[in-house]
Parts: C-alpha cells; sequence; structure tokens
C-alpha cells in the first residue's frame, strides 16, 4: 500500500467519501457531502492511496472568528498510519493562513487523544440524543412557520456569523419558526437530524422542536445538543429522546462570546 497523496477532496471524489462515512455509521448524506464542498472547496482534503480516497477531513470557517473541524475519517484497512493527524494538521494550516481566530471540533473517543496532542483542550460535552420513531399525538399544539429565522439571535447563540449555513439549510428544508425562535431538520443516512434549534425562551423552543418534529412523524431523529443546556435536556426527554452516545467539544486558540442557554440543538458534528 502507499503512504498516500493528501489532497483537496474532488466532487468525483464523493463516492467515496460517502462509503467512508457509512464505514463509520455516520448519518451524513451524499447532499451534506456536497454542501460542505460547494460552501467551503479550499477546506475539503483527503488523501488517496491505491487509486482511490481512504481518508478524508472538512474545516468549515465562519468568518475569522471560527473553523470547525469534522468528517475526520479513514477506511478501517488504512488507519493507524497517520492519515488523520496529516488531514487535520492540513486543516489547521489552512485555518492559521485565514487568520481564523478559535478552531473548534467535536471529538469522539477514539480521537480525542489526537486532538489533545494538537493543542485542542476540551470545552464541554455534546450530548446525541436518539428516538426510533413512531411518535403519537402531538401533547401540544404545532405551530406553522410564522416568522423569519432571526440571525441576529443566531449570532448571540453561536458566536461567529454562519448565515450561509442557515441559508444554505433553509433552501434544503424551510425551517419551524416563531417570534425569538427557529428549528432546521434534515434527512440523515440513518436517522432524520434535527438542528440546529436557537430559541430565547423555552416555550418558544418546545413549539418549533415539535412542529419539526411533527413534520416527520414516522421517522426516527438524532437530536445533538449541549449539555450544559437543561432546558434542551428536560425537552428532549420530554419528546421521549434517550441518549446515545456523548462527545467532547474541544477549543484551540481564542474562547469567544456566545450563549449556550439559547443553542437547543447543534447543527452536526461536523458543522458546530
Amino acid at each position: 500500500m502507499s503512504s498516500g497523496n493528501l489532497r483537496l477532496l474532488q466532487a468525483s471524489d464523493l463516492a467515496s467519501a460517502m462509503e467512508l462515512s457509512r464505514f463509520a455509521g455516520w448519518n451524513q448524506t451524499i447532499v451534506d457531502w456536497e454542501m460542505l464542498l460547494r460552501l467551503e472547496p479550499q477546506g475539503c482534503f483527503a488523501i488517496e492511496a491505491d487509486h482511490r480516497v481512504v481518508a478524508t477531513t472538512t474545516v468549515f470557517s465562519y468568518g475569522s472568528r471560527l473553523a470547525w473541524i469534522g468528517m475526520v475519517l479513514t477506511r478501517p484497512d488504512y488507519r493507524r498510519r497517520g492519515f488523520a493527524q496529516r488531514l487535520v494538521q492540513s486543516a489547521l494550516e489552512r485555518c492559521a493562513a485565514l487568520k481564523i481566530e478559535s478552531v473548534k471540533l467535536d471529538a469522539t473517543q477514539e480521537g480525542q487523544p489526537l486532538y489533545e496532542k494538537l493543542g485542542f483542550k476540551t470545552e464541554q460535552i455534546v450530548e446525541r440524543w436518539s428516538h426510533e420513531g413512531r411518535r403519537g399525538q402531538a401533547q401540544h399544539q404545532a405551530i406553522p412557520c410564522s416568522a423569519p429565522y432571526s440571525l441576529e439571535i443566531d449570532l448571540e447563540a453561536f458566536g461567529a456569523d454562519r448565515a450561509p449555513l442557515l441559508r444554505e439549510l433553509a433552501e434544503r428544508n424551510p425551517p419551524s419558526t416563531v417570534d425569538r425562535a427557529f428549528c432546521f431538520s434534515r434527512e440523515g443516512t440513518r436517522s432524520r437530524y434535527l438542528g440546529p434549534c436557537v430559541a430565547k425562551e423555552p416555550k418558544a423552543a418546545r413549539l418549533v422542536i415539535e412542529h419539526a418534529l411533527q413534520e416527520s412523524p414516522e421517522s426516527s431523529w438524532f437530536w445533538d445538543l449541549l449539555g450544559t443546556n437543561r432546558n434542551a435536556l428536560e425537552l428532549a426527554r420530554e419528546f421521549g429522546f434517550v441518549v446515545q452516545r456523548r462527545l467532547e467539544r474541544m477549543v484551540l486558540g481564542h474562547r469567544f462570546t456566545k450563549n449556550d442557554e439559547i443553542v437547543y440543538a447543534i447543527s452536526g458534528f461536523e458543522l458546530g
């Protein structure tokens, strides 16, 4: 086997990238990969060995304040050859060239030692909650979309400008909204995905989350949330979700002001 050629990921590589996702049991679809490549073509990296893509990493930038590393994947038969480290280092080099102030990622237990070696520190815990589907009638009255989603509130919540990402997600599936709250959802390969969701009050969060869930009541769901948001945890339990796994949210560089108390669902492990 060759040592591997590090290069940018191309559209022609996406079938191979999806194969890596399936090997790992991840939830991203080909549409998710296409979005990453379209919005951040210089931030999608691959290693090619033996005439195929065997490892990937992406970095998604939110202006100069924040970049997010994700999709750190290696084919099982090519692991323990340093490919992930080479790719993440390339992602960090791109962040340095762009003068990104803070770099974050959501680390699995397997990946955490690598990220610690590269200088990342744990910031908080992210929890994946799941629901098997077959939801019954809503306990609260579901509402239609009634207001545009607020970029101002999203900036307060996330701490960085992610307007391009939200526009992309809205084109795929318009969010459920009320005044001062919104909730997106999208298809996944294993389960439908809830998030991002931002709300200024728990009552508003309940309304938009319930509306999103009721759009596909028979689907199974994944909902990733911050372990520090007690209101989000209570809502997840109320809607019948259970904890499936926990990841460590890690940071390299400067910390900045954000408001986790109004984040009811993240955008995804690869997006923050």
